[in-house]
């Protein structure tokens, strides 16, 4: 099964703030096996259009599905709802991979590139940007000063450790510290 924790920073992605609360209980449900939007309501003491809404948007993600089935007697049409954790196993793992590939970018720039800022804290440069402006914080006018960028290389080699050593492989902890 798929680390909760994970399963709910996901979710923080998927449905609204506003929403949240009523999503829990409901993906709760879902991961506990396949019901109906109707058996939900009842287990969660949630409004069945509220229901359906939160389970319209897990599906539209993709970590929810279904299956419609006619009742009989009744002409209704039944929907079976069931979580889907290999698709929340993916998605957290190109989640974990974009952040892994960004925390690589920004390394790669603040350790090939040299930094000037101006000294009232308007703005930071990058050499070549801090001489087209003459070494002269456009703001304010003052003299810009080297900036030792080593504490922010450090940080960021920190961080991308993180997610490199503890990084999601179906295993517990996806890294998503940030």
């Amino acid at each position: 099964m798929v680390d909760e924790q994970a399963v709910q920073e996901l979710i923080h992605e998927i449905i609204t703030e506003d929403e949240e609360e009523e999503a829990v209980p409901v993906l709760k449900c879902l991961m506990e096996g396949t019901v109906t939007d109707e058996e939900i309501s009842e287990k969660t003491q949630l409004k069945l259009n509220i229901v359906r809404r939160v389970l319209y948007k897990l599906y539209d993600a993709g970590v929810a599905s279904y299956r419609r089935s006619k009742d009989p007697e009744t002409q209704w049409y039944t929907y079976t709802w069931k979580f889907e954790p290999g698709k929340v196993t993916e998605m957290i793992k190109k989640k974990h991979s974009e952040i892994v590939e960004k925390l690589r970018e920004a390394l790669a720039f603040e350790e090939n590139n040299m930094f000037f800022v101006c000294v009232n804290g308007h703005y930071r440069f990058t050499f070549d940007e801090a001489a087209e402006e003459n070494f002269t914080c456009p703001e304010c006018g003052s003299e810009m000063e080297f900036m030792d960028n080593s504490e922010i290389i450090q940080q960021i080699k920190h961080e991308l450790s993180l997610y490199e050593n503890n990084g999601f492989d179906g295993g517990p902890d996806p890294g998503m510290n940030s």
